[in-house]
């Protein structure tokens, strides 16, 4: 919820300009609601921020099991 709210003014403070940068950081760790600010920002920042859920999503679901099973 908190990087949805104020993500994109915390990375635009932080002197982080871009669209690209800004939507990757935001889909990575607000999820859903951040890719919807994001897409209210730019397109670009949209295509982003869906792109890291996306990969986020996915490499988790692969490296957790690997994981697992070595500490078990």
């Amino acid at each position: 919820m908190v990087g949805g709210v104020i993500g994109i003014e915390l990375l635009s403070w932080c002197h982080i300009r871009s669209p690209a940068i800004q939507g990757f950081a935001i889909g990575l760790a607000s999820h859903g609601i951040g890719t919807a600010r994001s897409l209210q920002i730019s397109a670009e920042a949209g295509a982003f921020a869906g792109l890291a859920m996306g990969l986020n999503g996915a490499l988790t679901a692969i490296l957790v099991p690997l994981i697992v099973n070595l500490l078990l």
